[in-house]
């Protein structure tokens, strides 16, 4: 299941939200001054590729200037954490995004490298404190990881990059930090 109409979030709950509380955070989408690592796999590299490009778009559109920009590739997906990880220890970006493909197969491979890419992103960014957008397509068939990457609004690439920016954002309040 996907998000729908009934599921998104309501703006006039958030109006009452912020009436009934003292801060309220949300992060923006402006991108100047971010710097953003892609972590990316060459493995179903079609849609990756796909993907790239919705959030490069994106980026570019919310004012990340393309020298702010780095793209690494992995083999696949199950080496994304550790491409995370490099760009978030090393302290050239501020948000890193992993974009990839997984479709799943005959075998129970797809079950291993899906949680697993999954599960080393989240650590990157629990041990880290870098935001590590997955942005890691998980599908049954190759149709849906394509339809998923379409050059239109309903790219998952173009999603992770606000995802990325609206991190940043939030985190930068400082509202966090002890």
């Amino acid at each position: 299941m996907t998000s729908t109409d009934e599921t998104e979030f309501d703006a006039d709950v958030e109006a009452t939200l912020r009436a009934r509380v003292g801060q309220y955070l949300v992060g923006s989408l402006e991108g100047l001054g971010v710097r953003v690592g892609l972590a990316c796999s060459r493995f179903n590299g079609g849609v990756t590729s796909r993907l790239i490009d919705g959030a490069l778009e994106t980026l570019f559109e919310h004012g990340v200037d393309r020298s702010d920009v780095t793209i690494a590739w992995a083999p696949g997906a199950f080496e994304l954490p550790l491409v995370a990880r490099g760009f978030a220890t090393g302290e050239q970006v501020d948000v890193v995004i992993t974009l990839g493909a997984v479709i799943r197969g005959d075998t129970g491979h797809y079950d291993i490298v899906a949680g697993e890419c999954a599960r080393g992103v989240q650590d990157v960014q629990l041990a880290t404190g870098v935001p590590v957008v997955f942005g890691v397509l998980t599908t049954n068939t190759v149709e849906q990881a394509l339809e998923r990457s379409l050059p239109d609004a309903s790219n998952k690439g173009r999603e992770s990059a606000e995802t990325a920016l609206e991190m940043v954002s939030l985190l930068r309040q400082r509202i966090f930090e002890s």
